[in-house]
């Protein structure tokens, strides 16, 4: 989405645009959410652990899904720089600014995270084209896992796929939650040419707190509580917190067994 009038160029332009965005992808996005959240309660429900995975700045998102008050404990924040903290990896190896194009990046990835088969993956790509975005996603799929792709089908549909199997994320998911990102991201127009602001971290947000929240209420619906952080910052968070990852020792990488 993009505006014409010189005058949206500012910060009013911007909260009139993005919060018109939200409002239509809360009401469009209705089905893909519940679907969505079905996967999230069905990981929950079945001891699985979210293996949450994005490169740039998709990893806010990925934060917003992974070890975060409020959010749900059985998640892990996969990231290409586990490839140093987990995988011995020299840290130089992040400074090649192809890495995310290189293949076999994601396998490792995948390994040192251990998933297991009950847990899911939600990946998030605004472009959905990134050879270890793809990568993952297939690999994930391959071994029976189900995935949640969190993308920008304006953007994917406007550019070629870049993995060799011609495939996008979009393609591979089970599920595809839309951010309605325009192509490129950013939302206001700039005379002249260019665009500023981007979107996709707004909306992908709000769509990944939509889908927890339709999680919880499906699996209070089936009489189960949610395992739910809550602040570190309020009294007995801290505690309460560390009781409910002993569930999960082992499986998520915030635990030390």
């Amino acid at each position: 989405m993009t505006v014409d009038s010189v005058d949206s160029v500012s910060a009013e332009g911007f909260a009139r645009e993005s919060l018109a965005v939200l409002d239509r992808i809360t009401e469009s996005a209705r089905g893909e959410v519940r679907r969505a959240a079905e996967l999230i309660a069905d990981c929950v429900r079945s001891g699985g652990v979210i293996q949450a995975f994005g490169t740039g700045h998709s990893q806010a998102i990925v934060l917003e899904v992974a070890g975060r008050a409020g959010g749900l404990v059985p998640t892990n924040r996969l990231s290409i720089a586990d490839l140093v903290l987990y995988g011995g990896d020299d840290p130089s190896a992040l400074d090649d600014p192809l890495l995310e194009r290189r293949a076999g990046v994601a396998v490792r990835l995948y390994d040192l995270a251990a998933p297991q088969a009950e847990d899911l993956f939600v990946i998030v790509s605004n472009s959905g084209v990134n050879n270890v975005i793809v990568e993952m996603a297939l690999h994930a799929k391959e071994r029976g896992h189900r995935v949640l792709a969190v993308t920008s089908l304006s953007h994917t549909r406007s550019v070629p796929a870049s993995h060799s199997s011609g495939r996008k994320l979009a393609d591979i998911a089970d599920v595809v939650l839309d951010n309605a990102a325009p192509s490129g991201d950013a939302l206001l127009e700039l005379p002249g040419g260019g665009a500023v602001c981007a979107l996709s971290t707004l909306t992908g947000v709000m769509l990944v707190q939509m889908a927890v929240a339709e999680a919880a209420a499906q699996l209070l619906a089936a009489g189960e509580h949610p395992p739910v952080y809550v602040s570190a910052n309020v009294p007995g968070g801290f505690e309460g917190n560390l009781a409910l990852e002993k569930r999960y020792s082992g499986r998520i990488r915030r635990t030390a067994g």
